[in-house]
């Protein structure tokens, strides 16, 4: 009997070496494939949340920017107060209030003008807060004469007359007035002076017999909106752009608004001509999309996916901004998906040549530096998905230096961000509603069974603040209150910015009804301490304060939007009661 003996042609080495270099390299290969589909869902999550957060700016800036135009109006011309027939009879007031008005929001309402059925016009132009332009024509048909002056009641001094006449009848936003009962805009235009772009807001102003009897507007530069557009940092690749519903650029991060012919003439430029590839086909795919959306004003941007110019994808998100008195303008932001991608795709070959390195070197080493990248990059995916459920209190917590560090940390400062009310620096309405949710669900399973106590405060009069001061003096009185209400309570409660003027607090493990009124006295005292973030003097007859509401678990409600109600309504029988009134 032959036996045959079974010969090897590969080195022990070999033969232990290849099938780890094998086993390392398909590691390697799955490490990357899973580093690059949690990259790209963590991705697709943070993209979103991130564009809709940049639109969110742009409305909040284009909000700020034209909020003052109707203030302006109306301290020109209060509601209510008839026009004099011919404005001979009452140029010392209306010159008065329209110093007045162009001081309120100076930058940009710095020119308020008004024209009747006579034919009559009076403006005033302010250069600077100091100095004045009153531009007056008595007759419809003289034309202007300019006078400069300094101070309200400074004496005027002859500048210019116009050659040209000006019929204020003629021009585009009496029109608009005379054809509206209520606040206007105009269309977008190219002021001439200039060549920037301008919105023009007009109200119609009665007589006496509540009959037609002139128009008074104010211009808004769009230039410093432009600016804003111009100076985000959305990404490498990234824009946003501002248009009009016929796709009339009005701001653009990408390309000029205006475009000046080879005969000097300027033009406006439309989005669907811009000369930038990526801004024509983001418009191209969201220009019919809006328009046929029902949505709230408070509901987040829409997002799209799309592939750009050159087939690459593109997320993109856009809102519509209207106000009630017809401005309807589009914000649209969109950024290449290779611009969020870029980070994880350097990621994915570092994990990958690591892996390779490992294998050569040492075979625990190897397997230890792996097993700490995946398990990394599975934290960053599950806290990725908990945002996408709607979770944005889940730590990510991955301590690191590189690229998914880096990662981690701008998805925790997202996380951040999400939940902080970016005024104040307080949580916000969903943060405070997420731990109001949790403590309830601690109570029933035991985990905290102490009771706790909700206060909903509503600041007083904060309306009276913004018309004297002006909104961004409005915003300083919201930072003073939320600092004061902050360093008024434990480092276990929870304070919260819920809407506007309105705040709510936590009051954790409370022991009786009777500490949360000593809490809620203590606060009504701190709302009406003065104000030192604006000047009191300004505001001295408005009675500044807070209606304080009560709601305590769980003997006022057992779920959150019990004891909201609760608090809410127990809140405006305060108000109304120091009011000496009944709700």
């Amino acid at each position: 009997m032959t036996v045959r003996s079974s010969r090897s042609y590969l080195s022990l080495r070999q033969v232990l070496t290849v099938p780890y270099v094998a086993l390392v390299l398909t590691l390697a290969l799955t490490i990357g494939t899973l580093s690059y589909v949690a990259g790209s869902r963590a991705v697709e999550t943070v993209s979103e949340h991130h564009l809709q957060e940049i639109v969110a700016r742009i409305g909040q800036a284009v909000d700020r920017h034209i909020v003052g135009s109707g203030a302006v109006l109306e301290a020109a011309f209060p509601n209510g107060m008839p026009a004099p027939t011919s404005i001979a009879d009452d140029l010392a007031n209306l010159r008065t209030r329209f110093w007045i008005a162009t001081s309120l929001h100076h930058d940009p309402n710095n020119y308020v003008y008004y024209g009747n059925r006579l034919g009559q016009a009076i403006g005033l132009y302010r250069p600077s807060m100091q100095e004045g332009e009153l531009r007056i024509k008595l007759d419809a048909q003289e034309h202007r004469t300019l006078y400069r002056f300094l101070g309200i009641n400074g004496a005027l001094t002859f500048a210019s007359r116009e050659e040209k006449l000006f019929d204020p009848r003629e021009r585009p936003w009496y029109k608009a007035g005379e054809s509206s009962k209520q606040h206007t805009w105009t269309s977008v235009y190219i002021d001439f002076r200039t060549a920037e772009l301008v919105a023009t807001r007009a109200r119609r102003v009665a007589s006496a017999t509540g009959e037609l009897e002139g128009v008074v507007a104010t211009d808004v530069s769009l230039q410093r909106l432009n600016d804003f557009v111009g100076r985000l940092n959305i990404s490498e690749n990234g824009l946003a752009f501002i248009i009009e519903p016929d796709g009339k650029l009005i701001a653009s991060s990408a390309s000029p608004n205006v475009h000046k012919l080879p005969d000097g003439t300027n033009v406006r430029l439309s989005a669907a001509e811009s000369g930038n590839p990526l801004l024509e086909r983001t418009y191209a795919e969201v220009r019919d999309l809006l328009p046929q959306q029902d949505r709230g004003k408070d509901d987040p941007a829409l997002t799209r996916v799309f592939n750009g110019p050159d087939n690459e994808p593109v997320y993109a998100a856009f809102d519509r901004i209207k106000d009630d008195a017809g401005l309807e303008w589009i914000t649209v932001v969109a950024v290449p998906r290779k611009d969020f991608m870029h980070g994880v795709t350097e990621n994915v070959m570092r994990t990958a040549l690591a892996a390779l390195i490992a294998a050569i070197l040492a075979t625990l080493i190897g397997i230890r530096i792996l097993n700490w990248v995946v398990a990394d990059l599975k934290r960053l995916t599950d806290a990725a998905r908990s945002v996408g459920e709607g979770d944005l209190e889940t730590p990510v917590g991955v301590v690191r230096r590189d690229e998914i560090g880096e990662l981690a940390r701008s998805f925790e400062s997202m996380q951040y961000r999400l939940r902080t009310d970016r005024l104040t620096g307080l949580a916000n309405r969903e943060a405070i509603t997420r731990a109001l949710g949790k403590r309830i669900a601690d109570y029933h399973t035991r985990a905290n069974t102490k009771p706790f106590a909700l206060l909903f405060i509503d600041l007083d009069r904060f309306k009276q603040v913004n018309d004297a001061l002006g909104h961004h003096a409005g915003d300083l009185v919201l930072v003073e209150i939320a600092e004061r209400l902050h360093g008024a309570l434990r480092t276990a409660d929870t304070v919260a910015r819920y809407a506007g003027d309105e705040f709510v607090i936590l009051l954790n493990d409370v022991d009786n009804s009777t500490a949360a009124e000593n809490v809620r006295h203590k606060i009504e005292s701190l709302l009406r301490e003065p104000l030192t973030s604006v000047d009191s003097e300004s505001i001295a007859a408005v009675r500044f304060g807070g209606a304080v509401g009560l709601a305590m678990f769980p003997r006022d409600g057992n779920d959150t939007d019990e004891l909201l109600k609760h608090a809410d309504r127990e809140m405006y029988r305060r108000k109304f009661a120091s009011r000496g009134e009944t709700p």
